[in-house]
């Protein structure tokens, strides 16, 4: 189905030349087709954050149910129970609720001493080098210890298991991700250890996952099943690496680009919880969020049949001027935010926020304390290429 627009514009998000800069196709978007539809790989976008804002928490038009990834929604296959960053409510809100006794604020923001402490062994060896890599020197290797800790990962199988996620999420240049023989309850690394806690519990979030009861959809008070856990862990070790690792190097560049921002950092620490916001939503990890249209909706005057998917360009949102004047596509620390939509919105807001903001502040903060001056070399950085955005080498002059 087309659009009637007058607009030219065309978008992909599997585009390689998009994936490198998109921020001029969006702001395309926004401004001549605030509803887009692909025609090609059939699929609807809204790019203005009033727009995302408002979809995101209608999830009774917009359904997570078959998953939140394009390629994923279209391979229509049956996504197993534990998965809870692609279900509906009542059964996200079950498994989202035993999740959220153990990711609170408190408790994330009460392991900043330990963060500070990995983040100072990995930044530490080049204290009088030249030279410094933001993602294989600190991103690389602080969230998956962090994330590593609370699973009770043993620190020798840390890199492997980030290694091993790593390769699961890449993608050619140009060609969308397949789904169709996915599995969520990766065994490789995670079954052992947790049939190995069920016999020796201790205080790590496995023995707590082991553990716990809740209420499922059905009235059941009951414990997680084996898969269940196996699946929650999978989802947690990914996410509560993959997304800071990207952030740390996005850090990298952009206050390697804004070298006046970055010294009122070195100069007042107190800026450092707004930096890292806008940070976030200047240039965020994740793009974008896919929902099933369960009934027909109508969307800047077009109607829009159930059966659809629909694409929430979040980080285009986030530079909407609209919601962030005078314009969004200027980084400024002192912004006054609000909400940006890098971490979602609505049910699915990111459970791990809180540990993933207190993770960047103390690794920005332990950087200024070491090097509060470096030139990103851009040459020598390379793009990654998976459905997440930023760097798989963000290396930087220091000294």
């Amino acid at each position: 189905m087309s659009l009637t627009t007058s607009s030219d514009v065309h978008f992909d998000p599997a585009d390689p030349q998009t994936h490198a800069d998109p921020y001029p196709v969006y702001r395309r978007l926004r401004e001549e087709a605030p509803l887009y539809h692909n025609d090609e790989r059939d699929f609807y976008v809204v790019s203005r954050f009033e727009d995302i804002d408002r979809g995101l928490v209608d999830h009774g038009t917009y359904s997570s149910a078959k998953g939140g990834i394009l390629e994923l929604i279209k391979a229509n296959i049956d996504i197993p129970s534990g998965v809870f960053i692609f279900e509906d409510p009542p059964l996200h809100s079950a498994h989202r609720g035993v999740l959220s006794r153990v990711f609170t604020p408190r408790k994330m923001n009460a392991l900043e001493g330990l963060v500070r402490d990995f983040c100072a062994s990995a930044l530490d060896p080049f204290v009088g080098e030249d030279r410094f890599d933001f993602v294989l020197d600190l991103g690389n290797i602080m969230p998956i210890k962090v994330i590593g800790m609370l699973l009770g990962i043993p620190e020798a199988d840390q890199q492997a298991v980030r290694e091993r996620k790593d390769r699961g999420m890449q993608q050619l240049p140009g060609k969308p991700s397949e789904y169709e023989n996915h599995t969520f309850a990766d065994e490789a690394f995670f079954a052992e250890y947790i049939a190995w806690r069920a016999d020796h519990p201790s205080d790590d979030l496995m023995t707590e996952l082991l553990r716990v009861e809740f209420e499922d959809p059905s009235g059941e008070v009951r414990n997680l099943t084996r898969e269940e856990i196996l699946i929650f862990v999978n989802i947690l070790a990914t996410a509560g690496n993959e997304t800071t690792n990207r952030l740390i190097g996005w850090i990298g560049k952009v206050l390697g680009e804004h070298p006046d921002q970055r010294r009122e950092l070195v100069d007042d620490r107190d800026l450092l919880p707004n930096a890292v916001e806008e940070i976030l939503r200047f240039e965020p990890p994740a793009h974008s969020l896919c929902r099933l249209i369960t009934r027909d909706v109508e969307v800047h005057g077009q109607k829009v049949e159930a059966g659809n998917v629909m694409m929430f360009v979040t980080a285009s949102g986030n530079r909407d001027h609209r919601a962030f004047p005078p314009d969004g596509d200027v980084l400024d620390i002192h912004r006054s935010i609000g909400h940006h939509l890098s971490l979602g919105y609505g049910i699915h807001f990111c459970l791990g926020a809180a540990l993933a903001r207190m993770e960047t502040r103390v690794a920005l903060d332990e950087v200024l304390n070491r090097f509060p001056d470096w030139e990103v070399d851009l040459d020598a950085a390379e793009l990654d290429k998976t459905g997440l955005r930023g760097w798989t080498t963000m290396p930087v002059t220091i000294g």
